[in-house]
């Protein structure tokens, strides 16, 4: 799956998400801490570095 496509697909989840489980921690990236539904969102929103990562782990863990 290219970038673009773990971009849409995250949005699309993010989209279907209840509001209050985007509080829920997902991922937990070592230097970085926990991650939640919430900042993933920012830093795939803005092309982050983190982003990136967030995009590969979630595709990894077949969550996207």
């Amino acid at each position: 799956m290219t970038k673009e496509q773990q971009k849409q697909q995250f949005y699309k989840v993010f989209a279907n998400l209840p509001i209050n489980l985007r509080e829920e921690i997902i991922l937990v990236i070592s230097g970085k801490g926990p991650i939640t539904w919430q900042v993933a969102f920012l830093e795939v929103d803005n092309d982050t570095d983190l982003g990136k990562i967030i995009l590969e782990k979630l595709s990894d863990l077949k969550i996207i």
